[in-house]
């Protein structure tokens, strides 16, 4: 159940022991005017049930601060709950009016606070921060100089970077072997499983089934121990995992028909690794069979199913294995996730949405557009051609013969791509930053949706970032003219 507090988005005097005092300059401080809280509380009261039952639930505030505070830190679930109740300035910043000297909440709610908000309330709560940043309401245009005037079609202005990028998951490097391997080794604990149960129910003594799993551990080391083994000693072994596997398939199928109740000792945890071992034995048996490396929905790992291959093509990382996200960086230096994806798709179907999006922001079209190779297809060309937008790169068609009347031209084209190439920079950067800086360079979460939630609060946070560096930097020039205003009185 959700209680609301009115005055939770009022700060009031903060209360320290030992008559202590924050102060208004501190970073969190002034981060806890940047955020939209009352839009956090109006997304994070949707989730609840309107039934008026259950323990008082956390406030919206604390939830999403939370969620904020260990972005920015680059820390996990436990590490936060410790650094909050360590450090007032946090605290203020959740919203609490005095100290508090023992954990606002169990690490374990960090889950919870995730699956709270869908990726439409983080599209909003970021389209609230854009717009205050900006000085315009969502949806409505920030400025008034390009503007239409008596109905007339505003000029386009402006430059809009568009990339793509993958978001890697925490899981081992997949190979088919391993994967049959672990499915194996997992099916024989539920065989024991069944047996156990099976063995305390019957009146005499049950046989265990076979599942030969020391020697098909054996074989498995035999070829996974090896620095570089053949392509034939690997589809053997493959072949070796699958049959085991199909044993151990026959053998759980027999002990649930003969005795129905077996499913349910399992925890929804195997249960659903159960359902996933099925799915990867179909493909790696389809893709043994066929003499084939690649099928439709991989799966590469039994625990986080939905996580899929990636193709990037990177220098020492030609496959990445985690959610596909398409970002477009505006003029004003904000940052927008346009698509989250688990499935491998081309990002240049994104061209024209994003592009629509820039136009119901600021009331106009951009005046380029500037994205890698990917993007310039052909259809994409035309639709920024109708639209008079300019596409970064080298246009179709075999390159223009240097004559003595074109040297300047193509000169000047030239000189126009490498101008291209060095405004595509910020966007790279972003992805650098939320790298490096954040925890989008592994998500630690395992659930598909709590790792949604965590991409989506990395790109928030990159914009709060930006937003404070450019009120401090406001705060620094106020103080500076405010000082030279007084030496100048003074002498």
């Amino acid at each position: 159940m959700l209680k609301t507090d009115p005055n939770q988005t009022e700060f009031v005097n903060f209360y320290l022991p030992f008559n202590g005092r924050l102060k208004a300059s501190n970073r969190w401080a002034k981060l806890s005017e940047i955020v939209p809280w009352d839009v956090v509380e109006r997304c994070y009261a949707e989730s609840f049930a309107r039934t008026g039952m259950g323990a008082p639930a956390k406030s919206g505030r604390i939830a999403y601060g939370a969620l904020l505070i260990k972005e920015r830190f680059g820390i996990t679930d436990e590490e936060t709950v410790e650094q909050v109740m360590e450090n007032p300035y946090l605290q203020y910043f959740l919203g609490l009016n005095e100290l508090q000297q023992k954990p606002l909440f169990d690490p374990s709610m960090m889950v919870h606070f995730r699956s709270r908000f869908t990726a439409e309330h983080h599209q909003l709560i970021n389209s609230k921060i854009i717009s205050q940043a900006s000085g315009s309401t969502p949806n409505e245009p920030s400025g008034t100089q390009n503007d239409a005037i008596d109905g007339d079609t505003p000029p386009n202005c402006g430059k809009l970077l568009v990339d793509a990028t993958c978001v890697p998951a925490d899981i081992r490097y997949p190979t088919d072997l391993g994967l049959l391997n672990e499915a194996r080794a997992k099916t024989e604990a539920m065989i024991d499983q069944f047996h156990c149960g099976i063995t305390q129910a019957a009146v005499c003594a049950v046989k265990k089934p076979r599942t030969y799993r020391q020697k098909a551990r054996k074989q498995y080391l035999i070829v996974a121990k090896q620095k570089k083994p053949g392509a034939k000693k690997v589809r053997k072994a493959i072949g070796q995992q699958l049959n085991y596997l199909k044993r151990n398939f026959r053998h759980l199928s027999h002990m649930t028909g003969s005795h129905p109740g077996m499913l349910g000792l399992l925890s929804d945890y195997d249960y659903k690794c159960l359902l996933a071992i099925h799915t990867l034995y179909d493909q790696q048996r389809q893709m043994h069979t066929q003499r084939v490396h690649s099928v439709a929905d991989r799966i590469v790992s039994i625990s986080q199913p939905h996580v899929r291959p990636i193709v990037r093509g990177k220098a020492g990382k030609k496959v990445e294995f985690g959610a596909k996200a398409s970002i477009s960086h505006q003029k004003d230096g904000y940052v927008s996730l346009d698509t989250l994806s688990w499935d491998a798709y081309n990002e240049s179907s994104d061209l024209p949405k994003q592009i629509e999006s820039y136009k119901r922001r600021f009331g106009y079209y951009p005046c380029s557009i500037h994205a890698d190779m990917i993007y310039r297809t052909r259809e994409n060309r035309n639709y920024c051609k109708d639209l008079g937008i300019r596409m970064s790169g080298k246009p179709l068609g075999r390159p223009k013969k240097a004559t003595a009347k074109n040297k300047n031209e193509l000169k000047l084209e030239k000189l126009q791509q490498r101008q291209d190439e060095r405004d595509r920079i910020p966007v790279e950067g972003k992805f650098g930053n939320c790298k490096r800086k954040g925890t989008l360079g592994r998500i630690m979460a395992k659930l598909s949706h709590t790792s949604e939630s965590v991409i989506h609060v990395g790109i928030i946070v990159l914009n709060l970032d930006k937003r404070l560096a450019e009120l401090l930097l406001r705060l620094l020039r106020q103080l500076t003219w405010r000082f030279l205003d007084t030496h100048r009185l003074l002498n």
